[in-house]
């Protein structure tokens, strides 16, 4: 197995030999309650919070630089720290459930997870970045040292160039700061939490800064045979060379392995499971190994003020994923290709190997950012150019049938295959270079105008494992926005947008009559409207309308040799209503509340029984309320809840199959006191709370549908201490 080692072992030496004597408060700017000193002032990213952490109030993610929420014609949602802490999130799939919007699309306990925005499933090679910079999505990313996670929903070719169109994920990462925590952690099924946050502010004007998280989990998955464990350790490093240039270096490394727990597939490709428990592994095998993922992500920033107007930063960094497959895997039954186990549960067992799967994501960019005025028109332009490149390396891996099991009965002993995973090769080799703007037209008080755009050229090679070259793609195109904003006051916006994003074609499955086609990119275009409401300085409410194209990609039924044939042929149109509020709505009352809903459809898709039809996974209505209510005449002790609603959505394309509509209720206390003078938090979350069964997903995965259990009731505890 390749090691991500060298950079991890000075993280983890580095920790180690930290002082403890640091003091414990953080800079206004950061997350949560946490106030103190802070660096130097520079014009760079600022935090998505303001004076509490009950909303935030800006995001990067949208663009090129941190801008207010209400001056953003996009829908956008962040989800900060103290929330993420409260809920005592540990995943991706953890934070997501505060939005309707997104949904988990293919997210297996113990596997990494994908996730969809708008009913559109994200691209793990573009859609995920830290700090703005695209990272490896085959990851589980630590959220230890994240600020923040903000979503950009819809369109994102401004932005990304290349991505899905369903948008972007952003993990905006802590700063320094004087702050010394640890963490201790526990749940239902008795796994082990341990992490800690130390940092500094140092030097004649607290111009250096570092900050170290680490953390350490012993994982007891409710599933049975599915424990696992994870290590984590980051640094974040700051110099202020003076009081206009601020250099900043992040570095992050994870370990983590566990066993990965297989979805169902429809019985007879027609039904749904039934009477099957969400703690049940399906194929236990001895010989069965933990699936292990690797990351390793850095980066470097260079900020600069080159006048009262305008600002420069250049920032460059790596994203590095290792994941080795080693596992028993069910798929489909007797022998053959299929995507669906057998009427009576019966499934085939595959010892499935594949070491060493690993992608790299580089990327560099100068951004530009500055206004001026021609005449009396005013500017506010953004400019910049970017280079990234995306290496795909894996080896010759096995999927060998090794015999059979029952998803009633259990799956017996088997012998694993004798065969042996070949030596890795390049797989695939993605070269991507654009030059962007966006000018911001301060039209009058009140009317605003965004023009702007992205020159993509874009450069693909795809290899066999024998070295020979599969595929050349090869594109250039420019990649519109355009947005009109209206203020009628400062704290009401209306907006109209339209981007256009180029998304890549998607591979064929190796049942198909085209297998290995990867078939062409496309253009997928949106129009957005939406209005943004600043009700008062705590509370915020939004409104979205929106409509996404894209090329329609399935296997299509035929007269083949294997009965289908992987195509992109018609559309796919996504039309939808966001609704949202956050924010306080009172002084002891904090809520987090979105409803959405969408209707996805394809449409001149060739075959009739999929034209006009819900699309695989989409709900047509989703819901999350979240409300932290702090109990009066007793101080320090919050009471919290959310509920969480999904309605109906398909498993199959034709809409023969549907996920049950289900609501899932989850309840938490958070209790702050003082302890030796210094702050402790108590957490204590019930997910859950009425134990329902349910299915949470019917995503596909290299062109296969599977079903996911949700997780039954789960109860966590946790105890941080600030010191």
């Amino acid at each position: 197995m390749k090691r991500i080692a060298p950079l991890a072992s000075t993280l983890m030496l580095t920790l180690a030999g930290t002082s403890l004597s640091l003091s414990a408060t953080v800079r206004a700017a950061d997350v949560g309650d946490d106030k103190g000193d802070s660096l130097p002032t520079v014009n760079v990213t600022a935090s998505g919070t303001g004076k509490d952490d009950s909303r935030a109030r800006s995001a990067a993610v949208a663009g090129f630089d941190d801008a207010p929420l209400i001056d953003t014609p996009a829908s956008v949602a962040v989800v900060t720290a103290a929330q993420m802490q409260d809920q005592q999130s540990r995943l991706l799939s953890d934070v997501v459930k505060n939005d309707a919007s997104i949904n988990e699309n293919y997210a297996p306990v113990g596997y990494y997870e994908n996730f969809s925005i708008r009913g559109i499933t994200l691209d793990p090679a573009s859609a995920y970045r830290i700090d703005g910079l695209t990272v490896a999505g085959e990851q589980t990313v630590a959220l230890e040292n994240k600020e923040r996670v903000e979503f950009l929903k819809g369109v994102a070719g401004l932005q990304a160039g290349v991505s899905s169109a369903g948008g972007i994920v952003n993990y905006v990462t802590k700063r320094p700061a004087d702050v010394r925590s640890i963490t201790l952690g526990t749940d239902s099924y008795g796994s082990r939490y341990l992490a800690t946050d130390l940092g500094t502010l140092f030097g004649e004007q607290k111009q250096f800064g570092l900050r170290i998280n680490a953390a350490h989990e012993d994982i007891h998955s409710y599933v049975n045979n599915g424990d696992g464990w994870r290590d984590f350790a980051s640094l974040s490093a700051t110099w202020a060379l003076s009081s206009k240039t601020l250099v900043q270096f992040d570095a992050e490394y994870q370990q983590k392995a566990q066993h990965s727990v297989a979805g169902y597939q429809l019985l007879g490709g027609t039904t749904l499971p039934s009477g099957v428990s969400p703690q049940t592994m399906l194929t236990p095998q001895s010989w069965a190994q933990p699936v292990r993922d690797s990351s390793l992500n850095y980066r470097l920033r260079v900020d600069t003020d080159l006048n009262a107007d305008w600002h420069a930063y250049v920032q460059a960094g790596r994203s590095r994923a290792v994941i080795d497959d080693n596992l028993a895997f069910p798929y489909g039954s007797g022998g053959g290709a299929s995507s669906s186990f057998a009427a009576n549960g019966d499934f085939d067992v595959y010892d499935y190997r594949v070491p060493d799967d690993e992608r790299r994501n580089d990327e560099a960019q100068a951004v530009m950012i500055g206004k001026f005025a021609t005449g009396w028109l005013k500017h506010e332009l953004t400019m910049g150019m970017a280079m990234s490149r995306r290496v795909v390396d894996k080896s010759d891996g096995i999927s060998v049938l090794v015999g059979s099991g029952n998803i009633y009965s259990g799956t017996p002993a088997l012998a694993p295959a004798t065969d042996v995973p070949g030596p890795a090769y390049r797989n695939l080799d993605s070269r991507q270079k654009a030059l962007f703007f966006s000018d911001r037209l301060l039209l009058s008080e009140h009317w605003q105008a965004i023009a702007g755009g992205r020159q993509v050229w874009l450069n693909e090679q795809a290899f066999a494992s024998d070295g020979s070259v599969t595929r050349t793609t090869s594109r250039n195109l420019f990649l519109p926005q355009l947005a009109l904003i209206f203020k009628p006051m400062h704290k009401l916006s209306l907006y109209g947008s339209y981007a256009e994003t180029l998304t890549l074609g998607t591979s064929a499955p190796f049942w198909v009559s085209n297998f290995p086609t990867t078939l062409p990119p496309s253009v997928a275009r949106q129009l957005e409207a939406g209005v943004k409401y600043d009700v008062s300085p705590d509370l915020a409410l939004t409104a979205a309308l929106f409509r996404i194209r894209k090329a329609y990609e399935y296997q299509q039924p035929d007269n083949s040799s294997s009965g289908f044939t992987y195509v992109q042929q018609g559309r796919q149109t996504n039309t939808g209503l966001e609704l949202g509020a956050s924010g306080k709505l009172s002084a002891r009352l904090s809520v987090g509340a979105s409803v959405t809903a969408t209707r996805a459809r394809a449409s001149d898709t060739g075959t009739a029984a999929y034209d006009d039809r819900q699309v695989v996974n989409v709900p047509r209505l989703r819901s999350s309320i979240y409300a932290d209510y702090a109990l009066p005449g007793v101080e320090g002790v919050n009471l919290m809840g959310s509920w969480l609603y999904s309605a109906s959505k398909p498993a199959t394309r034709d809409g023969s199959v549907n996920l049950p509509a289900v609501h899932v209720f989850n309840a938490g206390l958070r209790y702050r006191l003082r302890i030796g003078g210094h702050t402790a938090t108590l957490r204590a979350n019930v997910d859950n709370v009425f134990d329902k069964r349910y299915w949470k997903d019917a995503g596909q995965y290299l062109g296969d549908g599977y079903v996911h259990l949700g997780a039954p009731r789960t109860a966590r505890l946790s105890l941080q201490y600030d010191f």
